[in-house]
């Protein structure tokens, strides 16, 4: 199914906000604060993170495809647990329904394969699951797919 918005579930309401984009940005990726209080894609790949997804621009009558420039306001949604969207699989990665995803360093999701002989499972790392099936093992950086439908685990 193709989804017209970002924010597929939410309970009851999330919290929306506005920040100002430090780079060009994605409705769908997953985000972070910097230290001047402007949004960028989560950069530290499987680390700790928060539930903050940039959504898509309807106010400007902007979707899911159109991409926020340095500088513009961007809509955020901070979720919770059992709230879903529709996030951005990072290329080459391969997921069942219900593996769980981590940050990819880049603003995109990536299956989460933890070491379970050194316990490399990072603290705030487990947050994510993926809620379809999506293979992007074939894919290239030039691959318009990618979306997957992600529920936040914690």
């Amino acid at each position: 199914m193709a989804y017209k918005t970002i924010l597929i579930k939410a309970h009851p309401e999330p919290v929306l906000e506005e920040y100002k984009a430090d780079a060009a940005l994605t409705p769908g990726h997953l985000l972070e604060i910097n230290s001047t209080n402007e949004v960028k894609k989560h950069a530290t790949s499987g680390g700790k993170c928060y539930a903050l997804i940039a959504l898509e621009n309807s106010q400007q009558g902007k979707s899911i495809t159109d991409d926020y420039v340095l500088g513009e306001q961007v809509y955020c949604a901070w979720l919770r647990a059992g709230d879903e969207f529709f996030g951005i699989l990072a290329n080459g990665e391969n997921v069942a329904q219900g593996d769980y995803l981590e940050s990819n360093g880049d603003g995109t999701f990536k299956k989460l394969v933890a070491d379970t002989s050194a316990l490399s499972i990072k603290v705030g790392s487990l947050k994510f699951m993926a809620n379809e099936a999506v293979d992007m093992s074939g894919s290239t950086g030039a691959d318009p797919s990618g979306r997957i439908r992600v529920k936040v685990i914690s």
